[in-house]
């Protein structure tokens, strides 16, 4: 498998959660093309069998070869939990960056040594999560929810809404109650309500958006493979839905900063992804 330095950057997610992961990339890496693909067919992954969720993955990534991907984001922490590891095996000459909970700067950065955490069921049930935690929040207390609904109310585009700001006041006030200072997200889909969560919690509590890191280990990997693009015209964004493009067209300008044109997919009794 032969990667070329031009080729574009391959990211995916559940739905419209990693364009917050894509954003951080086109602000850290303007020159960079990217091909996006959004599964909300399918949306939300997280209360999904992590098999599934698995399945899903592997066709994505294939898809995203399909389209000359030289590296794959796994922008969705539900997936990378799921699916990041059989992946890896999978397609060994591809390089992939995933999400994890950003527990470890959490547990360096607290002062009160409790911390809220906000991720979906499958990230808390995933062994990359259960790690993190073994690894990195020794003598931290860990308060989580797992925020239901509020996937659904962002791909809506309801991102200050009563039922938004309900969910997250049901999420934080309790955490808030026993002390938390830091607050991490663990979807990514919670970047884009950032603004509600620091009006609930508070000036002195730390939110920490995973995008940033994620954006810089993308762009050390095509550093260290010789892969970066070596133009210097702005790259393009190609992005590609397995629902409603209309729908998805209409958030690019508030959730991405930048209009795009949306191409449309269909699943094949998911095993693979036809373009329509």
């Amino acid at each position: 498998m032969n990667f070329i330095p031009n080729s574009p950057i391959g990211i995916f997610d559940s739905g419209i959660g990693g364009l917050s992961v894509l954003r951080a990339i086109r602000g850290l890496m303007p020159d960079e093309s990217v091909v996006y693909f959004g599964d909300q067919i399918h949306i939300p992954y997280g209360p999904r069998p992590m098999e599934q969720i698995g399945r899903f993955s592997e066709v994505i990534t294939n898809f995203l070869l399909q389209q000359q991907a030289k590296i794959v984001v796994v922008a969705c922490n539900t997936a990378s939990a799921a699916a990041l590891k059989d992946l890896r095996i999978k397609f060994p000459e591809m390089q992939f960056v995933g999400m994890e909970p950003a527990v470890k700067p959490a547990a360096e950065r607290t002062q009160t040594g409790r911390v809220g955490v906000l991720a979906t069921p499958a990230t808390f049930q995933g062994a990359l999560y259960a790690s993190v935690v073994e690894r990195f929040a020794n003598g931290v207390e860990l308060f989580q929810d797992t925020c239901a609904g509020l996937v659904q109310q962002i791909e809506q585009g309801n991102l200050d809404g009563r039922e938004t700001r309900q969910i997250l006041e049901n999420a934080l006030q309790p955490m808030l109650e026993k002390n938390i200072d830091t607050v991490v997200l663990g979807c990514t889909h919670y970047p884009f309500v950032i603004p509600v969560i620091e009006q609930i919690v508070g000036e002195n509590v730390r939110v920490i958006d995973p995008a940033p890191a994620v954006a810089k280990q993308t762009k050390r990997l095509l550093e260290a493979g010789g892969l970066v693009n070596p133009a210097s015209a702005g790259g393009k964004i190609r992005l590609f839905t397995s629902d409603n493009v209309k729908a998805l067209q209409s958030l690019l300008p508030a959730l991405l900063g930048e209009s795009a044109v949306v191409n449309n997919v269909e699943w094949v009794e998911e095993i693979r992804i036809q373009q329509t």
